[in-house]
């Protein structure tokens, strides 16, 4: 989408509102959300200044915060450190509903790690195959000639994998997911325990694979909130890209 076409997008839905109590539920999306996309996931950094505002964020709101990501919990774990937040990684494949509960690994199946092998050697060292367990990711963020390749082979694959695979095209890549990864229902899962029980659920993406959470939200009556949102989305809320998004986190503080 062109910078034009982004700003019309961008400006089509409104900017969420002040949120004045500390009745609600939040949870955030990362890359792209929270920090800006690199070509590669590990090239980002976490400063100071947003590990303070997220550890604000989390005691005005008694815990009820939760990283919903594509990434593992040990990745965002690792990004964040010392901080350590309640989260749903690989979108809802991995819980931690505690900070200090363990968290169970999501497996790379045989069959998933064959066709990270594959598309690896096809496409070469312009894309990035990050592997996730059970979620297969091609980030061409590096070389965007790549993309409809990626997304090619791995519809391809759909046709000799177990049943149960969904391809999700992204802002700069495409990911192959397990059907029961998805973002609104690790929503669904926070919202049925404490402390987010009974709040006005709010939730900040910027990808295709958040619109499955935004829906939730939508549907339980909260806060869906598209950071650089495309001309079409669920999400009844935006905000101009990740300085905006910080901003306004921390006008809620």
């Amino acid at each position: 989408m062109s910078e034009t076409l982004q700003e019309i997008a961008s400006e089509s839905l409104q900017r969420p509102p002040a949120l004045l109590t500390g009745e609600w539920a939040l949870f955030l999306d990362i890359d792209g959300t929270l920090l800006e996309h690199a070509e590669h996931p590990d090239a980002v950094s976490v400063s100071g200044e947003l590990r303070s505002l997220l550890q604000g964020l989390d005691d005005k709101l008694d815990g009820a915060l939760a990283f919903i990501t594509g990434r593992s919990v040990a990745a965002a774990d690792q990004l964040f450190q010392p901080l350590k937040l309640r989260a749903a990684g690989l979108y809802g494949l991995e819980h931690r509903l505690l900070p200090d509960d363990e968290v169970e690994v999501a497996g790379e199946p045989a069959d998933i790690a064959a066709l990270a092998d594959e598309i690896q050697a096809e496409l070469g060292r312009g894309a990035y195959i990050e592997r996730k367990g059970r979620v297969l990711a091609i980030h061409t963020r590096a070389a965007p000639h790549l993309l409809p390749r990626a997304t090619q082979l791995v519809e391809q694959a759909l046709a000799t994998l177990p049943k149960g695979y969904r391809v999700v095209p992204g802002n700069a890549g495409v990911e192959l997911l397990p059907l029961e990864a998805a973002k609104g229902a690790a929503i669904r899962r926070f919202m049925d325990i404490a402390p987010f029980t009974g709040r006005c659920p709010v939730f900040l993406g910027d990808d295709t694979s958040d619109e499955n959470g935004f829906e939730a939200v939508n549907d339980a009556g909260g806060l869906s909130i598209r950071v650089k949102p495309p001309a079409h989305t669920t999400a009844h809320y935006g905000l101009a890209g990740v300085a905006e998004t910080l901003a306004w986190l921390k006008s809620q503080l």
